[in-house]
């Protein structure tokens, strides 16, 4: 039944509760019906977006210089890095310490950044207690080390000297492997010297280890 039906029915009607009922129904069909028209009217009334024309272009990736030349020297605790440069902001210094790396971020120093990075230290640190301090000429990066000791170098390497004994099998595999790597890094006499320590330690065998270094 729609609205004009109820209007209809309530002009016909005589007894007040039936035009009360219908009164209250004429009220909640206006209603719906001026809802259902606000939308449209709304819409039409929002003014369609213009279009410029133009493209923002994505801000481009960050290009850093890396830092390769710098000093460090170290103690029992820890390890210092000293960068030679002048004119740092400390407040655009971005850095990240990681248990086995490190990575600094110098930002518009003369319009270029700079970056100072090891991707993989030569023992652990200690990430919360390693800093950055600017002095007017240089800035040092403090390492704190995780264990007390004396470090060979900043970047990790393989001890490839160590020998890898397994008990499982030949007691002198180890030392055999530790041979090979002495060879493989020698120079000519140090392989001749091996070579020959060799062939007369194994005398007496048919295989012998280091044929297909020759």
């Amino acid at each position: 039944m729609d609205l004009d039906e109820l209007r209809h029915l309530h002009s016909n009607a005589k007894r007040p509760r039936t035009l009360s009922l219908l009164s209250s129904e004429i009220r909640n069909l206006e209603k719906l019906s001026s809802e259902a028209q606000a939308p449209s009217a709304q819409a039409s009334q929002i003014p369609a977006p213009i279009s410029t024309g133009t493209r923002v272009a994505p801000s481009p990736a960050l290009q850093y210089a890396t830092l390769a030349s710098f000093s460090w020297d170290q103690d029992n605790d820890k390890v210092k890095i000293y960068v030679s440069m002048e004119g740092i902001d400390e407040n655009k210094i971005e850095s990240e310490f990681k248990p086995m790396s490190f990575d600094v971020k110098f930002h518009d120093i003369q319009g270029k950044n700079y970056r100072c990075a090891i991707s993989k230290l030569h023992k652990e640190i200690v990430p919360d207690k390693s800093k950055v301090v600017v002095k007017p000429k240089r800035v040092i990066i403090t390492l704190v080390k995780a264990s007390k000791g004396n470090w060979l170098d900043l970047h990790f390497k393989e001890d490839k000297l160590k020998p890898n004994v397994d008990k499982a099998k030949d007691p002198m595999a180890g030392i055999m492997d530790m041979m090979k790597n002495m060879y493989e890094e020698g120079d000519d006499e140090m392989k001749k010297t091996i070579a020959k320590a060799w062939t007369d330690a194994r005398s007496g065998k048919t295989a012998d280890p280091l044929s297909s270094y020759r």
